[in-house]
């Protein structure tokens, strides 16, 4: 009798011990259910939003949540280094715009102090406004400039290009920087053409055309000319500005479109380095770009290509 109540109760023992596992094995199971659940929810979410690749394979119940967190940790460290990418950018802009605002800064704050001499009769005082108000100027265009080119270099700023006339493009280009040539006794031509269709948005190639026509009217001599020619070529046309300027030595045609570079022989007069870069920039996101061929003493050639109508 008594062997009889051992077994009897070995046997409930064991019935409760087997009823606790599949109690528990059935909760955990659900639970590891959800959680993959949630795991593959957030991994899909997450690759919409990134374009990250999914990879369909037979995989245990094990085996796939492990492979799910493993995706979770690189997006979390593929994100973390855009972040830490950004941040970079965004000091690099900020080492640019302080080291190119000093000068500018500088001479304003001079400007300041010295009209606050009561002894400057008023000629003097409105040669120091105006000195002032050209620093002030150049300080809104170099922003202005550095944001649109840093906003192109990181997608921000998207245009649309399209077949469409280019002789207007460049009437708009050389409308607006003729006065600045004519106060420079610089005659500014165009070469005469019939109208047709380049791969371009008019607005922006204007902006770059004339960060070039600028350039050339820095650098040359009064009483020069700067000349616009087109050229069609089978895939391209070639829109030429010759200027009869300092010219540029060979080992720099490269180093001219980089951000801030300015030529060892212009160091002396003012500038930003930024015009050229700004317009490579825009005609590479027409599908186009930039180049030049130059003889110091002897002027530059600047040829913007761009694609023909498509």
């Amino acid at each position: 009798m008594r062997a009889e109540m051992i077994i009897l109760l070995l046997a409930v023992c064991l019935g409760v011990c087997l009823a606790a596992f599949f109690i528990s094995t059935v909760y955990f199971w659900g639970q590891w259910r959800k959680l993959d659940r949630i795991l593959d929810g957030f991994w899909r979410e997450d690759t919409l939003k990134n374009g990250l690749n999914d990879q369909d394979v037979e995989e245990t119940r094990e085996s796939r949540v492990v492979s799910q967190l493993q995706r979770i940790l690189n997006s979390a460290r593929y994100k973390e280094q855009q972040a830490v990418g950004e941040k970079d950018r965004i000091m690099e802009l900020l080492s640019d715009l302080s080291h190119q605002l000093k000068t500018p800064l500088a001479n304003i704050v001079m400007n300041m102090e010295l009209l606050q001499d009561p002894a400057l009769d008023e000629e003097q005082r409105r040669e120091f406004l105006d000195r002032t108000r050209g620093q002030a100027d150049q300080m809104r265009w170099l922003l202005d400039n550095l944001l649109k080119a840093s906003r192109l270099e990181n997608g921000m700023i998207h245009f649309e290009a399209e077949n469409t006339g280019i002789k207007e493009t460049i009437a708009k280009a050389a409308g607006t920087v003729y006065a600045q040539a004519s106060a420079r006794g610089i005659e500014l031509s165009v070469e005469e053409f019939q109208d047709f269709k380049l791969y371009h948005n008019p607005k922006w190639t204007a902006e770059a055309l004339v960060n070039i026509l600028e350039n050339g009217i820095k650098y040359s001599p009064a009483c020069s000319s700067i000349r616009i020619t087109l050229t069609k070529l089978d895939l391209y046309t070639k829109i030429t500005v010759a200027d009869e300027g300092i010219g540029i030595p060979e080992n720099e045609y490269n180093l001219i479109f980089t951000r801030f570079y300015r030529g060892k022989n212009v160091q002396q007069q003012e500038g930003s380095g930024l015009g050229l870069y700004l317009a490579q920039l825009i005609a590479r996101h027409e599908k186009g770009y930039i180049t030049v061929s130059s003889r110091v003493g002897q002027g530059s050639r600047f040829s913007l290509f761009l694609l023909n109508e498509m």
